[in-house]
């Protein structure tokens, strides 16, 4: 037979009473199918109405994957059908063969940009992931690309495109194994993919969607259940189910493919006549109406879009691949379209540094040394609050590596007296012995080398910066996680180190980021789950403390990493909202206005990925010389991915910052 053949159906209405009882508490609830007029295209059997189609052997299209696709400047196109021995057939509305791409292709996902058009599909051939690219505008289809060939079988291949307007390929493979790849830059196929992070899911999942406004990723697990998980590509590896099996939820028996409606999730159940259906309402997963099916084999793909009817009412297609045949529906089903909330830009990191030796939650808090003779030889310290201080330059490679302890928070201030000499000084916490760590940087070669400890009264030594006075005075103000500030003063005569208690002050729960300005002697301070505060350094005025923006829609706990940014014009707070990957910038005087938020996203034609949970920054408006003559901003990035590893920085330009948040 060499022919898509159609058999008309209709279905029976019934009335499935289904338990909705959820991990997550959903109320019971009835579930009240829907009557349904379907229409089946059988691939083995001929019928009355036969649609001819291309080079279509006498055996059949052995069809493995099938999906509506809405293409405006490819109106002719209705589905595309993956096989394994046709290859992957673009039909019109007719099931006319309009384009044909040879092979053997199982599951398939796609993209559609404002240019480009994306397509990933395994190649059972090759057992890889191979990548499509069509420019919307000529119809030409580019090269293709493969993922480089994985030590497993990839069941599934599931498309998302993040806010930044990249597109990664999420491969779920047997055994519970998985990957979540760099693939694109604006639906464009970039021409070496790059693996984000390796990822495990429930044993035997064999279909993924994800949802790209939520940027959520769902996965089946067979015989128990449907899971959502963060699919940003720095999120945490967690999962919240979305509904399972009974009687732990509401489905009959076994969940199978995936479809994304607008805000609403539909899963076909592999033996049983229905779709379930899920909504998401204040962060919980919500059963909706499931829909009955005439009947239902073997569910292998779920497609649904959205159509316009006589009556301008927007309903939905179903397109099902059913064991050996293809079915379609049309039913009468409401969804709400979802819109992303863009309000915080993403600027793509300039340059990453070495990873820091220590694995774990290592690398926290960065400082930047300015060299004035030689600029481009300025220096990064960094701390590894496993056990030293690390020492980069400007293309952050590892210069040097003080294995001196468990160093938690650093600051420099140039202009320090050690005997005869004028040094510039560091100083880092020091976790192991609650001391602060001092050390000396050579003015003209940025060499670091250690000068010793001084002791503090703190309990657990934590958060640190540091203050130069109008007459050149060094002070060191250490916090302990009880919320105390200790300010001393910094002095070495005769090479004896010293450290003299000024003042104390404190906030009522944990703090750890502060930045002094050294201009008007002021400190902005991060209560972790409160707020930024400012207080007048000046013992003598014994002014309250001030609230600078606290936490809420715009600052998310924790507080973490704060930075001053001296600009010719105006003076800048960045702060680390870790809560939200996020930085928000506020000017540095009352009435201390929000001047927007930013996030550090992927470089992708360096490779370098993005950065998420950002204890410690810095941020200076020196000219650094090149790309960096308007400043620098330096971070701690809390995962390195691409490839996964320890714990490394990141710079960003200060120029592209100012232009992103228009700033003076």
């Amino acid at each position: 037979m060499n022919c898509l053949s159609f058999k008309l159906t209709t279905l029976s209405t019934c009335l499935l009473i289904l338990s909705a009882c959820t991990q997550h508490n959903v109320e019971n609830k009835k579930l009240l199918t829907q009557q349904i007029s379907a229409t089946a295209i059988s691939i083995d059997q001929p019928a009355q109405e036969q649609i001819q189609l291309r080079k279509i052997e006498n055996q059949g299209v052995k069809v493995e994957d099938v999906q509506w696709l809405n293409l405006p400047t490819w109106s002719e196109v209705a589905m595309v059908v993956s096989s394994k021995n046709k290859g992957l057939q673009f039909l019109d509305q007719k099931y006319n063969v309009v384009h044909q791409i040879e092979g053997q292709f199982g599951r398939f996902d796609y993209r559609v940009g404002s240019e480009y058009f994306l397509f990933a599909a395994t190649n059972l051939q090759k057992q890889q992931i191979e990548l499509f690219n069509m420019d919307l505008k000529t119809k030409a289809w580019h090269p293709s690309v493969f993922i480089p060939k994985r030590d497993f079988k990839a069941e599934a291949v599931c498309l998302y495109t993040d806010q930044q307007g990249l597109s990664f390929a999420f491969l779920v493979g047997e055994e519970g194994l998985g990957e979540q790849w760099l693939i694109a830059n604006q639906q464009q196929v970039l021409q070496q993919p790059r693996l984000v992070r390796k990822l495990s899911f429930p044993p035997e999942s064999n279909f993924c969607k994800v949802n790209d406004v939520t940027a959520e990723l769902l996965i089946n697990e067979p015989n128990v259940g449907v899971w959502a998980y963060p699919a940003h590509s720095e999120a945490d590896l967690t999962r919240k189910a979305v509904d399972m099996v009974k009687p732990f939820g509401s489905i009959q028996s076994s969940p199978a493919a995936i479809a994304i409606v607008d805000d609403q999730v539909a899963v076909i159940d592999e033996k049983y006549p229905l779709i379930y259906r899920y909504q998401k309402q204040n962060n919980e997963w919500k059963v909706q109406p499931a829909l009955q099916l005439d009947t239902l084999k073997e569910a292998k793909s779920l497609s649904v879009q959205s159509h316009l009817t006589q009556g301008n009412a927007l309903n939905k297609s179903l397109l099902i691949l059913d064991d050996k045949s293809i079915k379609m529906a049309n039913i009468d089903w409401a969804t709400e379209k979802q819109t992303e909330q863009k309000n915080i830009v993403t600027i793509a990191v300039e340059t990453q540094t070495d990873v820091v030796p220590s694995t774990g939650d290592a690398a926290d808090d960065p400082a930047i040394w300015h060299n004035l003779q030689q600029p481009s030889q300025s220096r990064i310290l960094a701390t590894d609050k496993q056990g030293g201080l690390q020492v980069y330059d400007l293309s952050g490679k590892t210069l040097q590596y003080l294995a001196v302890g468990r160093l938690n928070n650093v600051d420099v201030r140039s202009g320090f007296r050690w005997g005869n000499q004028t040094i510039d000084l560091a100083i880092a916490t020091n976790r192991d012995h609650n001391s602060l760590h001092l050390f000396a940087i050579e003015p003209m070669t940025g060499k670091v080398s250690e000068l010793g400890q001084l002791a503090t009264t703190l309990d657990d030594i934590y958060g640190f910066c540091m203050y130069q006075d109008q007459q050149g005075e060094i002070y060191a103000i250490p916090n302990d996680k009880n919320g105390t500030f200790i300010q001393y003063q910094i002095s070495a005569l005769n090479k004896k180190l010293k450290a003299q208690e000024i003042q104390r002050f404190s906030v009522k729960t944990q703090p750890e980021g502060c930045v002094v300005d050294d201009r008007n002697g002021h400190i902005f301070l991060g209560e972790e789950d409160v707020a930024v505060w400012v207080k007048d350094l000046n013992p003598q005025t014994q002014t309250a403390m001030q609230q600078v923006i606290a936490v809420g829609d715009i600052l998310h706990d924790d507080i973490e990493g704060l930075g001053l940014y001296h600009g010719k014009n105006q003076t800048y707070l960045i702060i680390s909202s870790q809560g939200n990957d996020s930085y928000v910038v506020v000017e540095a005087k009352a009435p201390y206005v929000v001047r927007g938020a930013f996030r550090l996203g992927i470089n992708p034609e360096k490779g370098i990925d993005a950065v998420s949970e950002t204890d410690g920054l810095a941020v200076s408006a020196k000219n650094f010389s090149g790309i960096w003559q308007e400043g620098i901003f330096v971070v701690q990035d809390g995962r390195k991915r691409m490839p996964e590893a320890n714990q490394n920085y990141k710079y960003v330009p200060w120029s592209k910052i100012a232009q992103a948040l228009k700033l003076d």
